[in-house]
């Protein structure tokens, strides 16, 4: 099977293989690439060492981030105040540690498949694949399994061992079909006849490969219909969410239209039987100190709205450094009367735009950097109540942080999961729709009704089976509304998390670290 050419090939296939990830993802929805996306590059590595196996992944993944993230160079721009050519700069190196976790894939895979113990390669390539979707620390985290977001049946192995589980069962296929063409170009090579019996020794992989994806969509048919069943039985309340599309920089400039908006819309929804509203992550702009901020909004704004509603505030309390104050992007629960009864604080912040890496322990960082945001991280877990049933907030980023969220699920155990966020920071691009499919999974992961409030979409409601029941559209003024279920039952996920994959991560690197054989005239390569 030494029909491999020189390197640049195989960059050329990581490149390949590196577009139709990007090709299969939300955002072009081309998904069913999602099974053929990995061939080229496999099939490439065959001969690799592992030094061009890690550098082609990270000309692999450096394609992925480039396509999928070109949004980031916009965001660097418009919050680090930095010039353009040292955002492009920043940009580069921010893509580049991205690749890391590809350049990592295939290091891991042929280093594992040289081992001693000579692992069959499919096992090593699937070590290998989880290793670098766990192992690797991302700053905007991401899984090849939001490719199979527009199938939910596909998404339902997802409550046994979360989005991993998923992106194994695309990568089945990929790994099959990698083995055919292989099989079929050494038979042509060789002038051998392509038959039945000579695929003998590839039955295993073509099993397993296509077997994953079948017991996959055997699982998906049979517990969709039991979720549904468990929907049906349980406890449900209207929820309504409100995107008020506000500009960017109008939600600051403009605070009195930005209220408005968000009343008139609760408004509405609640003449519409809406129980309980959502607005979208600090739907109210403008910092108010977190001392006065429940008088504050209490009389000037929660008593009309006479429907319980989660609003997104920014809360500030000064502090004796260069930063002067520090924000809290938070979310306040009110009760029917208006009364504010609980507080959530959001604990992951988006790097440059809400804080400056580093900035809290060297404050005087932020006289360099002045437009990086000031916030600080949330201190409790705690879910909100309303009428007697828990909600757990998650905010923005949040809701692509599975292990995050698997904690704050783990806390008092919430009936119903609510995002609010604001994706305007990225424009009209392909980050919202990004976003929106990662997001998914914490309802599949969880079994509970995922609300997704935000300023200017993508906002929604998704079931407990990751369909998605209403969206919006970007950049549009929206008021939606849905009958959800307080669902309080307990997954796998919920209660492993991430022992799974840090199972197969250990095995990916012992494997890779195991001394290989030494070479003698009769040893087989």
């Amino acid at each position: 099977m030494k029909f491999l050419g020189f390197s640049w090939r195989t960059h050329l296939a990581a490149a390949l293989t590196g577009f139709l990830y990007y090709a299969s993802f939300p955002g072009i929805d081309l998904w069913p690439l999602a099974f053929v996306a990995w061939i080229p590059w496999l099939l490439w590595l065959e001969t690799a060492t592992p030094a061009l196996a890690f550098r082609s992944g990270l000309t692999l993944g450096l394609v992925v981030v480039f396509f999928g993230f070109y949004w980031l160079l916009n965001m660097l721009e418009t919050f680090s105040g930095f010039p353009l050519p040292l955002c492009l700069l920043f940009m580069f190196l921010l893509s580049l540690y991205q690749a890391v976790r590809f350049g990592l894939l295939g290091w891991l895979y042929v280093r594992a498949r040289r081992s001693l113990v000579g692992p069959p390669a499919g096992l090593a390539f699937v070590l290998a694949f989880a290793a670098s979707e766990t192992a690797w620390p991302m700053l905007f985290p991401f899984t090849f399994a939001g490719s199979a977001v527009p199938v939910p049946i596909l998404l339902q192995v997802a409550e046994l061992g979360g989005q991993l589980l998923v992106a194994l069962t695309l990568i089945g296929p990929n790994w099959a079909l990698s083995r055919l063409v292989l099989w079929f170009v050494e038979q042509r090579r060789e002038k051998l006849p392509l038959s039945w019996a000579t695929l003998r020794p590839l039955r295993p992989a073509l099993v397993i490969g296509f077997g994953s994806l079948f017991l996959s969509l055997i699982y998906g048919a049979i517990r969709m219909p039991m979720v549904d069943a468990e929907v049906r039985a349980a406890p449900k309340i209207k929820v309504g969410l409100v995107q008020a599309n506000m500009g960017l920089m109008e939600k600051r400039t403009n605070l009195e239209e930005g209220k408005q908006r968000h009343v008139s819309l609760t408004k509405k929804l609640r003449d519409q039987g809406a129980e309980f509203v959502v607005w979208s992550e600090t739907s109210l702009a403008g910092a108010i100190s977190e001392v006065d901020a429940n008088r504050f909004y209490e009389q000037t704004l929660t008593k009309q709205l006479k429907v319980p509603t989660l609003l997104g505030a920014v809360l500030s309390r000064p502090v004796d450094d260069a930063r002067h104050n520090i924000y809290f992007n938070s979310a306040l629960l009110t009760d029917k009367k208006g009364k504010i009864r609980s507080r959530y604080d959001k604990h992951f912040l988006l790097a440059f735009g809400e804080y400056l890496p580093f900035g809290e322990k060297y404050p005087e960082l932020y006289e360099i950097s002045g437009n990086s945001g000031r916030f600080s991280p949330g201190v409790t877990l705690e879910p909100l109540e309303l009428n007697n049933h828990r909600i757990a907030v998650i905010i923005c980023y949040e809701d692509i942080v599975p292990g995050f969220v698997k904690d704050l699920m783990n806390t008092n155990n919430p009936e119903l999961i609510v995002n609010m966020t604001n994706d305007a920071w990225f424009g009209d691009s392909s980050e919202p729709w990004e976003h929106m499919a990662l997001s998914v999974f914490r309802a599949v992961e969880h079994r509970r009704f995922f609300v997704r409030s935000t300023n200017s979409g993508i906002s929604g409601f998704v079931d407990p089976n990751g369909r998605i029941l209403k969206k919006t559209k970007t950049f549009e003024i929206a008021a939606e509304s849905q009958e959800v279920a307080w669902l309080s039952g307990r997954t796998p996920f919920q209660l492993l998390g991430g022992v799974p994959d840090l199972v197969l991560t250990l095995g990916s690197f012992l494997l890779a670290f195991l001394r290989r054989p030494r070479r003698t005239p009769e040893a087989i390569p």
